[in-house]
């Protein structure tokens, strides 16, 4: 790709199409599986354009200073830092979120927590809810967007992921209705709060499976949001003990674990007492991926 690491020869000009399908060449040969579709999101956002425009341009040639705003971005995907820190965007359900990397990128596992939870929170009268370890602001976000919450609590350890959350939640509709509050899952919660739902997508990635992650994951991603001690479970085991002192009677418990983990955080669920029994939801893929609860009336 000589010409696109320098000014386009006349004899050789680079055409919208026969970018994408060189970078998205390039990208696969460098480990990445969806290198052409990562190759058009990249070249989009050089060209300030929507991904699907490309296409209705694909013979139009590219100016020096085009490839110029190109290059560096998809030098950035090679090098495996994930496509969503280098535009600067997330999708998640029907948000499109800031994200860098000062906070987690949202998963397609997430939006189905928050599904469940709009679902089982549905028969509720303006509900209140509390987002542990809030990140973007995804979920609290989702819920105060999509639901008929009438207060979200969102807390965070980190003041730089509250930064990206408030932000993004200036630019949501519901948006007013999210608190934002620094400190570790239940400590910013006053003495007597009580929630209808208890939310969260902690981190639960073993410390020994480090090695395991995606480059993606393991280089770029911030480690308080991912690793939860040697077995994954150091957070899990936080709010376990701490959920039923923040629930109203009958209040809705839902956590988002780890692959394996259900069966042992339902276990946790157990030993803490106070819940109606624990249910496991599969996702997509068919993994038991969320784990909820209900706390017992008078306990």
């Amino acid at each position: 790709m000589a010409n696109v690491n320098g000014a386009a020869a006349a004899e050789d000009v680079w055409t919208i199409l026969r970018l994408m399908r060189w970078s998205g060449a390039y990208l696969e040969d460098k480990g990445i599986k969806r290198g052409r579709l990562d190759a058009e999101h990249l070249l989009a956002h050089a060209l300030g354009m929507e991904r699907l425009e490309l296409y209705l341009q694909f013979d139009r040639p590219l100016s020096a200073a085009e490839l110029d705003a190109f290059r560096p971005l998809l030098k950035r995907r090679a090098a495996r830092e994930p496509l969503q820190y280098i535009v600067g965007r997330a999708a998640f359900r029907q948000l499109d979120l800031a994200v860098d990397r000062r906070v987690l990128i949202p998963r397609p596992e997430t939006e189905e927590l928050v599904e469940v939870v709009l679902k089982r929170a549905a028969g509720r009268t303006e509900p209140v809810a509390l987002d542990l370890g809030t990140g973007s602001g995804a979920i609290a976000l989702s819920l105060a967007h999509e639901g008929r919450f009438r207060r979200v609590v969102a807390t965070d350890a980190s003041a730089d992921a509250l930064e990206v959350a408030r932000a993004n939640a200036a630019k949501v509709a519901g948006g007013e209705r999210v608190e934002f509050r620094l400190g570790s899952f239940f400590e910013p919660i006053a003495e007597g709060e009580r929630f209808d739902v208890v939310v969260s997508n902690p981190p639960y990635v073993a410390e020994r499976d480090a090695s395991e992650l995606q480059a993606e994951v393991r280089d770029f991603e911030p480690p308080a949001a991912l690793f939860s001690g040697i077995d994954g479970l150091e957070a899990l085991r936080v709010i376990a003990r701490g959920a039923g002192a923040v629930l109203a009677d009958g209040g809705l418990l839902a956590l988002e674990v780890g692959e394996g983990q259900a069966g042992p955080v339902g276990d946790l669920l157990d030993g803490a007492g106070g819940f109606d029994g624990v249910e496991f939801h599969r996702d997509l893929a068919g993994r038991e991926r969320i784990v909820l609860a209900r706390r017992a009336h008078g306990s």
